[in-house]
């Protein structure tokens, strides 16, 4: 059963919980010291700020919270695998996955405010408890009395206006705190991650993102986009066809030749978003994908976090990408600066190093044939190199907020592959893209 807790709306209660969060965790760590004092130890500050007990109290405030509050959780658990120090990683990268539910009260108020306090005269029925909870709304199944069978994604009150002070607020609270590494400058990834989350509190710019996704697929068979219901579409709203379907992951335990469809399938469609399009669904959460087995579809769903892309990064992504199977290093530590992984001012030291993470970050692409994601230690050895760069080279930098969204998306692609289990040929799959850089 789904926990319920009330959203916090006001900026003032939230500011209260983020407050009582700090305090709890400066109270544990007092007691933690003595503890430990007693029993003859003498432990760091990172000892007693880091302990499960911390990190768990972390998660489960921002999970209440939701909104940027868990946003930020989310995102530092899944850029910040190498930057956080632990169990905090581990125990953020929960936030990812659940939230707490919005009370049936709460959910109303919400709909009357969106559609006023006859909507339910609309409706056939509407299921209160929710299919899904996350950090800007809930999702929950209704039928209308005109027969349509809908997905309704309902924003948590109050989310939209505390989007900057919460990001400020919890920031803050982990400079205090010394979460995270003295040579990191968050700053320019707090202000992109407040322009996003505006960008997704906007249900209406969802809903037009889900019809440009649907015009590009056309009558592409193997791919389904859920289509809006205008009529009961708000800022705070999205209403859209319910479309059934399995848990993507399911498909580990399908046969090789489905499972390599799906896969080829997938990859397809994120170089056509990247490549063809330049628009792009940012978020890799496996929830995002569900199968249709009796029609062989793959379904997308959450589109708040579609990105457009500057065509002149895409240009430079490519030439990296070309630079490196090519393995010529000064092309590639050229191309790593477009793109803004470097800096003139960079030592030739840390060059070397980026351009190394550059040639490790490419293999499945320069591997001529199948590409085995089952099999792979790629992250691993990926995340290791990183860990290396920060402790050698002081921490370096952040790359552009495009190529953290993207990395992103690569990164979820690659765990699903690896999930699946599947053999994809990458540098067939790529060479057409390739082959148009100027």
């Amino acid at each position: 059963m789904q926990l319920q807790r009330p959203v916090p709306a006001s900026r003032f209660s939230r500011l209260v919980q983020l407050g009582r969060l700090g305090s709890g965790i400066a109270g544990a760590v007092v007691g933690e010291g003595l503890r430990q004092i007693s029993n003859g130890n003498r432990p760091t500050a990172a000892d007693l700020l880091l302990t499960p007990a911390n990190a768990h109290r972390l998660a489960n405030h921002l999970s209440e919270m939701r909104g940027a509050a868990m946003k930020i959780g989310q995102l530092l658990s899944m850029e910040g695998g190498d930057i956080l120090p632990d169990p905090l990683p581990n125990i953020l990268s929960r936030l990812r996955d659940q939230a707490h539910a919005m009370p049936l009260g709460q959910v109303a108020d919400v709909l009357d405010s969106a559609w006023g306090a006859d909507w339910k005269g609309k409706f056939r029925r509407f299921h209160f408890t929710p299919i899904a909870a996350a950090s800007i709304g809930q999702v929950h199944e209704a039928e209308t009395k005109d027969g349509r069978h809908l997905a309704i994604k309902i924003q948590y009150p109050g989310i939209a206006r505390s989007i900057d002070s919460d990001l400020n607020n919890v920031a803050g609270l982990f400079r205090m705190f010394r979460l995270l590494p003295p040579g990191l400058d968050i700053e320019p990834l707090l202000e992109e991650a407040k322009r996003q989350l505006h960008a997704e509190a906007d249900y209406l710019a969802e809903a037009q993102h889900l019809r440009s996704y649907a015009s590009y697929l056309g009558s592409q068979p193997g791919l389904r986009v859920p289509a809006v219901a205008d009529d009961l579409t708000t800022q705070t709203v999205l209403a859209m066809e319910y479309v059934a379907g399995e848990p993507i992951e399911m498909l580990a335990s399908a046969p090789r030749d489905k499972r390599q469809d799906v896969a080829v399938r997938l990859t397809e469609l994120a170089l056509c978003e990247l490549f063809d399009w330049r628009l792009m669904q940012t978020d890799p959460n496996f929830a995002n994908f569900r199968y249709r087995a009796e029609e062989d579809e793959v379904v997308l769903l959450d589109f708040g976090a579609t990105r457009r892309f500057d065509p002149a990064l895409i240009a430079a992504f490519q030439t990296l990408i070309g630079a490196s199977l090519g393995g010529d290093e000064n092309a590639i530590e050229h191309a790593a600066m477009d793109v803004g992984y470097l800096a003139p001012e960079d030592a030739p030291v840390y060059r070397r190093a980026v351009v190394d993470m550059v040639s490790i970050a490419a293999e499945p692409v320069r591997l001529v044939g199948p590409y085995d994601f089952g099999a792979s230690d790629l992250s691993e050895r990926l995340s290791q190199h990183v860990v290396g760069m920060r402790i050698e080279h002081d921490f370096g930098r952040l790359p552009p907020p495009d190529m953290l969204y993207l990395h992103r998306k690569l990164g979820g692609l690659y765990l699903l592959l690896k999930r699946l289990n599947a053999k994809v040929s990458i540098s067939d799959l790529i060479a057409p893209y390739l082959s148009r850089r100027q």
